[in-house]
C-alpha cells in the first residue's frame, strides 16, 4: 500500500498508509477500537477500495484486476465471513466449497485431490470428527479453526486473520495461538496477516508489527528509559499490564519441548485424513473401499 486513504462522509479511516508485506513475512495489526484495523484487512483482501493511493496485491493493482480472479488468492477468516456461513451447512462442506470462493456445497464437482486437502487441514486444525456437523452446533473455538482450515484451503498466496482469539476461552486459545505457531514457522505457508487487541495472542513466529492509532500508522519507537508497558499506553492509548502473569513450573521441574518432528505441518498425509476426505465424497455410512483406492491407485 502506498499513501492510501479510506473515506467515508467526513471520517477517515484510513489516513497515510504505507505498508508492504512479502511472501515470507508474519505481520500482527494492533491498536484499539476503531483505529482502522478491520478496514485495513478489507483492503488487503479485495473487499473495498481505497478513496486515494494505491494497492497493490500479488503483483495485481486494485482496481486495474478482477477482484473475483484475485480473491480465491487470498485466505480469509473474519467475524463478518462466519455470520455469512448457514448454522445447518456441514463442516466438510464450508471446508471444501472454499476452491470455488463459495460458502457452501451447491452443484460443485470436486475431485479426490480437493477432497483430500480438506481432509489434511481438517485433520490438522483438529475438526476432522466434526466433518458431518452441523457448523451451528460447533464451540467458538471450533469454529474459529474450521475458518481458518477453510482459509487455506485453496493455497492461498496471502492469510489474513482477523482477530482469530477473539471470544475464546484461555484453553482454546493457547491451542489457537499454538497451532499459528507452528504454522508461523511452516517454511512453504503463505504471508500472514493477524489482527488482535491483545498481545498475548500474538504467536511465537511472527516476525513484524503494525501499530494503528486514528486511522495512521504509528512510527517506530524511539528507545526511551520508560517502560514497555508505559510506551505501548501512550502510543496506542490501550492500557497494558506491567507485567505478564507467572506461570507455575511443574512439581519435577521439568517442561514440555515440542519437538520439530511433532508439527503436523511437516507430516505426510495421515491415512484418517485421506478416509475422512472419501467420506465427504461418499457420504457418511457409505462404502469407502473404492473410493480409497484412487488415492493409492
Amino acid at each position: 500500500m502506498t499513501g492510501v486513504d479510506v473515506v467515508r462522509g467526513e471520517t477517515h479511516l484510513l489516513r497515510g498508509v504505507d505498508w508492504t508485506v512479502e511472501a515470507d513475512h508474519r505481520w500482527v495489526v494492533l491498536g484499539p477500537n476503531g483505529a482502522g484495523k478491520t478496514t485495513l484487512l478489507q483492503l488487503a483482501a479485495a473487499q473495498m477500495h481505497p478513496t486515494r493511493g494505491e494497492v497493490r496485491l500479488l503483483g495485481e493493482t486494485l482496481g486495474a484486476v478482477d477482484v473475483f480472479e484475485l480473491r480465491p488468492r487470498i485466505g480469509l477468516t473474519s467475524a463478518s465471513l462466519a455470520q455469512r456461513i448457514a448454522p445447518s451447512e456441514t463442516t466438510g462442506d464450508i471446508v471444501v466449497s472454499a476452491g470455488y470462493a463459495v460458502v457452501g456445497r451447491w452443484r460443485e464437482r470436486y475431485d479426490v485431490h480437493d477432497l483430500t486437502r480438506a481432509g489434511m487441514l481438517m485433520k490438522q486444525w483438529g475438526v476432522e470428527q466434526f466433518a458431518h456437523r452441523p457448523f451451528g452446533t460447533l464451540s467458538e473455538g471450533e469454529r474459529k479453526r474450521a475458518q481458518i482450515a477453510r482459509a487455506l484451503m485453496p493455497d492461498p498466496e496471502l492469510l489474513l486473520l482477523d482477530e482469530p482469539g477473539a471470544g475464546l476461552d484461555l484453553g482454546g486459545r493457547e491451542d489457537l495461538v499454538a497451532r499459528l505457531s507452528d504454522l508461523a514457522r511452516y517454511h512453504y505457508a503463505p504471508a500472514q496477516v493477524l489482527v488482535t487487541h491483545h498481545v498475548e495472542e500474538i504467536p511465537p513466529g511472527y516476525t513484524h508489527a503494525l501499530l494503528l492509532r486514528d486511522g495512521q500508522v504509528s512510527p517506530p519507537a524511539p528507545r526511551t528509559t520508560s517502560s514497555p508497558p508505559r510506551r505501548c499506553r501512550r502510543r496506542s492509548g490501550c492500557p497494558c499490564r506491567s507485567r505478564a502473569p507467572t506461570v507455575a513450573s511443574p512439581p519435577d521441574g521439568r517442561r514440555e519441548k515440542r519437538t520439530p518432528s511433532s508439527s503436523p505441518w511437516k507430516d505426510p498425509v495421515p491415512l484418517t485424513a485421506r478416509k475422512l476426505a472419501m467420506s465427504l465424497w461418499t457420504g457418511p455410512g457409505e462404502p469407502l473401499d473404492g473410493a480409497l483406492g484412487c488415492l493409492h491407485g
